[in-house]
Parts: C-alpha cells; structure tokens; sequence
C-alpha cells in the first residue's frame, strides 16, 4: 500500500473510532434511561421528540441564531484586544509589571459579577451582554498570548533585521507566525468559554437567545426540551471545529500561514 493510500486508511480509521464513544453513550443513555423509567430521566429518543417540537412548533432557530450572533462578537472582540494587549504586556517587560496585577484581578473576578455590573452600568441592552462576555474572556487570551510572546525567538527577528525587512514584513512573517499556536489554543478555548458565558447573560437579562429559552424550560421542569436545546447549541460549536478551527490547524502545522 502507497503512502498516501495508508494515510487516507489510517484516517478513515480514525474518523470510525471517533464515532464509537458517542454510539456507546447512546446505547447506555437509552438503556439506563428504560431501566430507571423516570420523567427525570428522559430518553434519548424522548430528547429528539422535544428537540422536533422546538425546531418545528416553537423558534429555536430564532435563539440558535441569537446566541451564535453574540457568541461570534463577544469572540471577535475578546481575541482582537486579548492578541493585542497580550503582545504588548509579553513583549515589554515595564508594561508587564504594571499591567500584571490588574490582569491576575480580571481572571480572577466571577463571571456573573462583571455580568450584573455591566447590565446595571449600560443597562439592560444587547451592548451590555456582548460587553459582559467579552470582558471575562479578555484576561484569558491576554495571559495566554503573553506567555507565547514571551517564548518568541529573538534571533529570528534580529536577522530579519538585518535583512532590511519592514517593521510590518516582521510582525507578520516572523513574529506572528511562532504566536499562531497560543493564538489557536486561546481561541479554541475561548469559543468553549465563551458559549457558556453568553448563556448566563441570556439567562440573566436577555429576551431571546437559548439561555432565556433554558430558564423557560427550567420553570417548566422540561429536561427534555433542555438537553434538546444544550445538544442542539453543541452540535453548532462542533461544527465550527469542523469547518474552522481544524483546517486552520493544518494549515499553521504546515507552515502556510
């Protein structure tokens, strides 16, 4: 067999035992679920009839749809100024002193603190959720992108020095590229942080959005419609990682960026 025969192969065998874990899950889910017989408890199947009658008889693609617009700008907004603000404080050690004290106080200050001061201090708007959210992921990326700037190679920029490249030529052939794994490694966490974060915002104070339907559900003790919603939200980050974050990483790892 060829090599790139072999390598197709060994990834098709991947790709099967990826799915075995979660076929396994479901087999015991539903098998647990029948033995127990509780309406705490339900099936999977019994998930997949909420998860229709939502998708079908109520809006869930109207608060999928609101929750992924403010998973996406909160995100956007947090890894900008985290990459930015990270290269700064790792690449000048006097900012670095300064800013370190505020930085260990923002991740370590809860999440749903700066969530209600935001709401009370902006008010009860879409500004305020996004603002919320992108604050508590700020100082994560911030610490993160320091620590890789911190680990960039000095010689490297220092031939590309004396080669006569531009300060932007630089920073984007040479410094930037040895940053692109803590970038990917801040951004993957940060979407898994984020979500999460966002749907505590809706909770909170929003109209919409699958956080504001999980506190109806709740108050309906409807554990079905939640994990409907809970997989329904999963299956879109999954699909960002498939689409997004998995072609990026093989292009980084290839050395194309």
């Amino acid at each position: 067999m060829t090599r790139p025969n072999l390598a197709r192969s060994n990834a098709e065998r991947a790709n099967y035992l990826r799915l075995v874990m979660p076929i396994l899950m479901m087999v015991f889910w539903q098998w647990s679920a029948v033995l127990i017989n509780s309406p705490d408890y339900p099936t999977p199947v019994a998930v997949y009839h909420a998860f229709v009658f939502e998708l079908t008889q109520e809006q869930m693609l109207y608060h999928l749809g609101m929750t992924l617009w403010r998973v996406i700008l909160s995100f956007a907004f947090s890894m900008v100024l985290g990459v930015m603000f990270g290269i700064m404080m790792g690449r000048f050690p006097r900012l670095n002193e300064l800013s370190d004290p505020v930085l260990i106080l923002a991740l370590n200050i809860p999440a749903l603190v700066t969530i209600l001061l935001c709401y009370l201090s902006i008010g009860l708007v879409e500004a305020a959720a996004v603002t919320a959210v992108a604050l508590n992921k700020i100082p994560t990326v911030v610490a993160m992108i320091r620590e890789g700037a911190r680990m960039v190679d000095n010689e490297l920029i220092d031939v590309a020095r004396v080669f006569r490249l531009s300060p932007t030529t630089r920073f984007l052939r040479v410094f930037l590229p040895q940053l692109y794994p803590y970038i990917m490694a801040s951004a993957r966490t940060g979407l898994s942080l984020i979500w999460k974060i966002v749907l505590v915002v809706e909770l909170i104070g929003r109209s919409n959005g699958v956080g504001f339907k999980l506190h109806t559900l709740f108050q309906f003790f409807d554990i079905a419609g939640i994990l409907a919603y809970t997989f329904a939200f999963v299956a879109i980050i999954y699909l960002l990682e498939a689409l997004i974050f998995r072609p990026l990483d093989k292009v980084v790892s290839r050395g194309r960026v």
